[in-house]
């Protein structure tokens, strides 16, 4: 296999991908075109005009915003094999965020153009990307929700376990590479509260901390932690 074909079974990992029609993902893999980018790199910010269709094949993506005052607001960091960007494929309207690489990342880009042209040509493909598109509204409800009505402590164990389960776009992962700070910006809640959270589900043996990174110990009571 050559190109961005030297992904598909990375991509099938995901269950978005793998759901998909056969014809669907041969044409995906077939306009796909590889992205590398650096650590800290941008992919696209706030207020470009749409790119097309990613997905993470190596490395990870910080999705998040920067205001005037220098201040970050970071709303997920996305791995392998996470499909992202359908917002602006739906209303051609510029890019509602920033996507910066989280270390050295590996991308496959379906270009704008190309995509519309298959989607016009194949319109029963829509309800797919709608599919992609709707799971992640899905998610923000619910982040919306718990924002307002949860304690800090089962929404920043929520939050984990929705990494560790990539989103729903994936099999649970052991290690989360995010640092306290980074996991304390998601969640807008204090870097000392945080800690201090993070350390009490350490002490009950859920998970252990290390630098730069979260290993999850015991998935099923940090579910129970997140009810």
């Amino acid at each position: 296999m050559t190109g961005a074909r030297t992904y598909q079974a990375r991509l099938r990992q995901g269950h978005w991908f793998n759901a998909l029609p056969a014809a669907l993902q041969e044409a995906l893999l077939a306009a796909a075109q590889i992205k590398q980018l650096s650590a800290g790199q941008a992919l696209f910010r706030r207020g470009d005009k749409p790119c097309g269709l990613y997905a993470v094949v190596e490395g990870g993506m910080r999705i998040g915003a920067v205001n005037t005052a220098g201040k970050e607001a970071l709303l997920t960091l996305i791995e392998a094999p996470y499909w992202f960007g359908e917002i602006s494929l739906f209303d051609g309207q510029p890019r509602t965020h920033d996507a910066f690489a989280d270390g050295a990342s590996t991308l496959l880009q379906v270009p704008q153009a190309v995509l519309l042209a298959l989607l016009e040509q194949q319109p029963q493909y829509w309800r797919d990307v709608a599919l992609l598109m709707s799971h992640k509204l899905r998610l923000a409800f619910i982040a919306l929700e718990e924002m307002s009505l949860r304690p800090a402590a089962p929404r920043l164990a929520r939050r984990l376990l929705l990494m560790a389960e990539n989103y729903g776009e994936g099999e649970p992962r052991r290690v989360i590479h995010l640092p306290q700070e980074q996991l304390a910006l998601m969640l807008s809640i204090s870097r000392q509260t945080t800690n201090q959270i993070l350390k009490d589900l350490e002490s009950q043996g859920m998970l252990r901390l290390n630098y730069g990174e979260i290993e999850i110990l015991d998935l099923q009571r940090l579910r129970q932690a997140a009810q």
